[in-house]
């Protein structure tokens, strides 16, 4: 196997340096069964129970888009769509109208991608169903050599594929064509991106994909990789009995192995684009790949790895000033294509200072490259990885089979070793102390070459700099007077000396969903639900009423921001840089929320650091601050944003149907200039604290790998002391509703020839658990009806979104949201399509066999939710703040058996009015 993976590799990027064959490969994690049949095809198979009764299955191809010919271009993503679309056992749409019904979700689970040089299939299923199981292998088997390629149905997928690209098309897109080619340095990667090109797309023959398929889909360039809850021996045999008989052809091509070549050239492009929201430099310093396949690699990955966190974390406290000369910035290592990696400087700028951004930036690399970074630099971010290892390791035997099906899917495309968890984090207790700071401090002198480098700026502005005028201001910096760095150091503790504690007033239980309900002494209410879901995660979420709702319009935007300005202020006596230092290599996320109805706290800890949790909890009650200068520098962002973000067709059409839908409304609306200047710092303090003064009617829910007693005495230590008055609200109703009677409206923004279509169906609602499951069932089963006619029978989309919304507060209320994007010219015929499929169902309901499909998906979906921290706290959350039973989950397939064709045709009757349907499209404005 070793061998295998060495000569991949090599195969792969033959320029990497000589001499790593003296040292010792790192190895493939033993607990994966290997394999390779004598056709060539190689398997990987491993048992695992994380989630039990579930199987990852992959059908990796080394075959991606740079294997084209000329006249291929885009077929090898083509070939990929075709996969689904008629194999030897699962004519046409078949395959996926049998896994749908099996529970499995087209686009969710069951997926597919193509790159330059892979085609990966992805099938997750359940492995609890042997005929199941067994049509999943033969899917398998007909996904590597089973394709129909049948005339009328590659027909069919060209209309698809083209709206595939038709949907990527934007600024973003027309800055990569741009950029790309300079990158990959004009080489064949350059030419052969996946999507491919319209004129092969609509013209290519049948018999020129079908030579592409016979050229490269065969055995020898072929892997499976099946982890899950399996036999790992039965598993075998079933895989040599279905692969052994796959055939390379008769005339095998050779799988060419293609790099970009470094010709020591540089490349400068300056791009205006009026439809960019943001001005930014890149530079890239392109090098040969290092790849890691010894423990000196992964050692020398470290150092990189330390590099990027160290400068990045100086290159965000740089900008913790009144003025910030850039926005935001990095510093590190990219993977490329082609055999390539690059170090490289992104920074995003602030309109009309471009000098003072870069040369600011470049600053803070030079102190780097002449002073170098500290030693406590150095402590904190080991300790931060080396306890970031701990946790992983502590969470070994909870690992999820797609982690580990995607790293033996890497290790096979010569991408990354897969030594297991076990192999890094022994080596990195052996690796990581040893690293000396100089060795860090030289990457920055080793990679920032003037040879094969790559600089664009781009913006929305003509202004732009030369490529002259870039290199004059970074050579002005390297050759100027730089200070050395200084630490910013907290001192203290965080929170003062803390009350005494208060006392359980009250505890209840809940035997069936297996939850504990204290009442604190100062009547903060706990819900601790104890789990082992996993090893070492507690997830918390607490809230109480009121929100922004309470505030006038005048107060709207203080209090809106409140939270954002409060959470990157720092806490207590320590500002926002002392607090990522304090909180340097501790597990553990906290962050205050204020919406429109409630205000609360979230967070995620792991148990070692669950003290510094709720450390943080009672700070942001307590001690929460300001920072004067980040106020500054925020809102002078802020007002740049509001105007550079118009610049963006897809946001001037989410801010004009909101407007339409909520007139002028401040709180439904974008903000403004005018509105960011209504901000006050000390209103927003001030309204943070009054969210936050009383605690008695918050409720925290806590679920995770925890025990009760073990929780007990920090919630008596730091919430039983939370101020508390007995303060009772309850949010406001603001009133703010779509009209009664819909309407239609056509946006015109924007350069491409597209149609993004917007239908929303909104109205009063019975809410209730039974209606809401209704809704969803209702939502789904259009959904797949909207996928197959608009998709497989009209190709005038690539895919379609159903998104339902129920509310109970402040009112019961509901919308269902289709959206979509096509041409302009299917447009109209396309919302004719969706009004007709909606008639369709409100006159007939769903198909029985859809129907089956939600349940079925239902079913699958809801076993794996239930063994989940973050779904439970989702849930239990609900329960209590909604005053909602949740106690259906544990008989969730009795539940499901109220979803009949017949109800969702009457859900359907009752919500789809016309009357109240709204259609919204954004399309080019007029040349």
């Amino acid at each position: 196997m070793l061998k295998r993976y060495l000569s991949a590799t090599l195969l792969l990027c033959a320029h990497v340096a000589l001499g790593q064959d003296k040292q010792k490969l790192i190895a493939l994690d033993p607990g994966v069964k290997t394999g390779k049949l004598a056709n060539g095809m190689q398997y990987y198979i491993k048992r695992n129970t994380e989630p039990s009764g579930r199987v990852v299955m992959y059908l990796a191809n080394k075959v991606g888009s740079i294997l084209e010919t000329d006249n291929q271009r885009g077929l090898a993503h083509f070939m990929e769509h075709m996969n689904f679309n008629g194999t030897t056992h699962f004519p046409k749409n078949e395959l996926v109208n049998y896994l749908q019904k099996s529970g499995v979700r087209f686009g969710a689970d069951l997926n597919a991608y193509t790159t330059f040089d892979e085609t990966i299939f992805q099938l997750p299923l359940p492995s609890d169903d042997s005929l199941l199981l067994g049509k999943g292998l033969q899917i398998m088997r007909d996904w590597a050599k089973g394709a129909l390629l049948e005339g009328t149905e590659i027909d069919k997928e060209r209309g698809v594929i083209l709206e595939e690209k038709r949907l990527r098309t934007g600024v973003e897109q027309r800055i990569q064509d741009q950029t790309m080619p300079l990158i990959l340095n004009h080489s064949r990667y350059a030419e052969r991106v996946p999507i491919g090109t319209d004129e092969v797309l609509n013209h290519f023959s049948y018999k020129e994909i079908r030579t592409f398929y016979e050229d490269w889909y065969r055995p020898d360039l072929q892997a499976l990789i099946i982890v899950g809850d399996i036999d790992e021996a039965k598993m075998e045999r079933e895989i040599k009995r279905l692969f052994s008989d796959l055939k390379s052809p008769a005339k095998i091509r050779k799988r060419e192995q293609y790099t970009v070549p470094l010709k020591g050239e540089n490349h400068f492009l300056a791009i205006t684009d009026n439809e960019m929201t943001s001005t930014y430099l890149r530079v890239l310093h392109k090098f040969p790949v290092q790849e890691v396949r010894t423990e000196d690699d992964y050692r020398k990955e470290l150092i990189h790895s330390f590099y990027s966190r160290m400068m990045n974390a100086r290159l965000a406290e740089a900008v913790r000033v009144a003025d910030p000369a850039y926005i935001n910035a990095g510093n590190g290592f990219e993977d490329l294509y082609g055999c390539l990696d690059a170090f490289t400087v992104n920074i995003t700028l602030k309109p009309g200072e471009i000098e003072r951004g870069v040369k600011a930036v470049y600053t803070e690399m030079e102190k780097v490259k002449r002073f170098g970074f500290t030693d406590a630099e150095l402590k904190r971010t080991t300790e931060s990885y080396l306890k970031g290892m701990d946790a992983l390791y502590l969470e070994k035997n909870k690992k999820k089979s797609q982690s580990y099906a995607d790293q033996y899917l890497n290790y096979f495309l010569g991408k990354s070793p897969a030594p297991g968890i076990e192999y890094y984090h022994n080596a990195a207790a052996r690796i990581v102390p040893a690293i000396k700071l100089e060795e860090i401090n030289n990457v920055i002198r080793e990679y920032q070459r003037d040879t094969n480098r790559d600089i664009f700026v781009v913006s929305s502005s003509s202004q732009l700099p030369s490529e002259t005028t870039v290199l004059s201001w970074i050579s002005a910096v390297q050759n100027g007077e730089v200070a050395a760095y200084k630490e910013d150091l907290g001192k203290g503790a965080l929170t003062a000396q803390l009350p005494a504690a208060g006392r359980i007033i009250k505890k209840t239980e809940d035997q069936q969903l297996g939850t504990t309900t204290l009442v604190l002494s100062n009547g903060v209410t706990v819900v601790l639900k104890p789990t082992t879901f996993k090893n070492n995660e507690i997830q918390l979420y607490a809230y109480s009423p009121g929100g922004t709702s309470l505030y006038s319009d005048a107060d709207y935007e203080s209090a809106s921001n409140a939270t954002a300005l409060v959470r990157s202020s720092g806490l207590g006596t320590y500002n926002a840089v002392q607090l990522r230092n304090y909180l340097s290599g501790k597990n553990v996320q906290i962050a205050p929320y204020i919406s429109e109805r409630y205000e609360g706290i979230s967070g995620v800890s792991g148990k070692e650091d669950l003290p510094q949790a709720f450390e943080l909890i009672y700070a942001y009650f307590t001690s929460p601050r300001l920072d004067p200068d980040f106020f500054n520098a925020s809102i002078a962002q802020a007002r740049s944003n509001v105007v550079t973000r118009r610049s963006n067709p897809a946001n001037v059409f989410i801010d004009t149907v909101n407007t339409l839908l909520y007139g002028n409304n401040i709180r439904k609306t974008a903000a403004t200039v005018e509105r960011i200047n209504t901000i006050n710092a000390d209103r927003a303090l001030a309204i943070y604290k009054e969210r936050f003064a009383d605690a008695s009617d918050f409720v925290f829910t806590i679920v995770g790998s925890f025990t009760v007693e073990e929780m007990e005495p920090l919630l008596l230590k730091y919430l039983s002391v939370l101020p508390a008055n007995g303060r009772k609200e309850t949010a406001r109703d603001l009133g703010l509703y779509p009209p009664d009677k819909g309407f239609s409206a056509v946006i015109k923004k924007g350069k491409e020839d597209k149609a993004t279509v917007a239908m929303a169906y909104v109205g009063q609602y019975n809410y209730s658990q039974q209606e809401n499951l209704l809704m969803d069932a209702l939502s789904e089963c259009l959904h797949i009806r909207l996928l197959e006619r608009l998709r497989e029978e009209e190709g005038g989309v690539y895919t379609v979104s159903v998104t339902p919304a129920t509310y109970k507060y402040p009112v019961n209320r509901y919308s269902l949201n289709i959206s979509f994007t096509t041409s302009p010219q299917q447009r109209e015929k396309l919302v004719a399509a969706v009004k007709d499929e909606l008639r369709k169902i409100k006159e007939s309901g769903p198909s029985k066999e859809n129907v089956e499909k939600f349940i079925a998906e239902q079913q699958r979906t809801i076993e794996l939710k239930l063994k989940d921290n973050g779904f439970w706290l989702d849930r239990i959350v609900y329960e209590n703040r909604e005053g909602e039973d949740i106690t259906g989950l544990l008989h969730y397939n009795d539940v499901l058996k109220q979803v009949t064709p017949e109800k969702i045709k009457e859900m359907a009757a009752k919500y789809f009015d016309e009357g109240k349907s709204f259609v919204f499209v954004l399309e080019k404005a007029s040349d």
